[in-house]
């Protein structure tokens, strides 16, 4: 899959929210590569970016070959706080530059008078990251719409990335929609829902037809709706597990039944009502 800019983006994400930052991450990280993931997400609050660095410092894939991404969080937003905290992510993962620095939340109105102003003061620090060489590409996550399209119009750099949550049953599909036509690459966090998807005899019944575990065709799912899935775990078989969904395609029917699927696995986390 290719962002905007031409710059290739790997189609399967290897996740790490919620991993802790000791040998466990390393070893995650570590047996991700091992199994063909490229793609590392992380993020300064998961507070396990050391842990990454060290996985990604003893690593015998090039650091060309792979894709790191990392986020700011919601107390670092403004200029001067972004290009800081950017730092410290840099030094933390001990590279030199990210493949994709998103900011993690949107400023929104319930919390800020002026959201607009403090979304547009973050971004303007990506986009001179981006410019300098320090980021190869720039994004968001967690924006709907109507975070977007006020930053897009200020934009110098329109945003390549919006990283949501998006699983069977809660697809988001309007700020989908709106991300496809202003060539914005969807990826989505906890494709399994959080893991509740996997006990849904629906799934189940459709995951036996192709000889597949829940999680690989929910994995699967997402990549045939043109949408990066971030799938987390720390346990090795899974890791491998959740990146062998080539050799298989669900079909038209069974992608309409898992599109029309009621919601039993969603956050509950509304961009526009979060307190943190």
């Amino acid at each position: 899959m290719k962002l905007v800019n031409n710059i290739e983006i790997p189609a399967i994400g290897y996740g790490t929210w919620q991993t802790p930052n000791d040998q466990t991450t390393v070893l995650g990280v570590t047996k991700a590569i091992e199994a063909g993931y490229r793609h590392i997400d992380t993020a300064a609050v998961y507070g396990n970016e050391t842990a990454i660095g060290r996985a990604l410092k003893q690593s015998s894939v090039d650091r060309e070959s792979l894709f790191v991404a990392s986020k700011v969080w919601n107390t670092e937003r403004g200029y001067e706080k972004t290009k800081k905290a950017f730092r410290k992510t840099l030094q933390d993962l001990q590279l030199d530059y990210l493949d994709l620095y998103l900011i993690h939340w949107p400023a929104a109105g319930h919390q800020f008078r002026n959201w607009q102003e403090l979304n547009l003061y973050t971004w303007r620090a990506l986009e001179e990251l981006c410019s300098e060489g320090l980021v190869k590409s720039i994004g968001v996550s967690n924006f709907l719409p109507h975070h977007l399209q006020p930053l897009i119009d200020a934009a110098e750099i329109k945003p390549m990335v919006n990283q949501i949550e998006y699983h069977p049953g809660f697809r988001q599909q309007q700020t989908v929609d709106f991300c496809r036509i202003n060539d914005i690459i969807v990826e989505g966090w906890s494709p399994l829902g959080t893991g509740r998807l996997l006990e849904n005899q629906s799934l189940q019944d459709i995951a036996t037809k192709y000889n597949k575990t829940v999680a690989q065709l929910c994995i699967r799912w997402a990549l045939q709706n043109e949408v990066i899935p971030l799938p987390k775990s720390i346990t090795p078989n899974r890791i491998i597990e959740n990146f062998e969904v080539w050799g298989f395609e669900i079909d038209k029917a069974d992608m309409q039944t898992i599109d029309k699927m009621k919601d039993i696995g969603s956050s509950g986390l509304d961009p526009d009502k979060v307190n943190f």
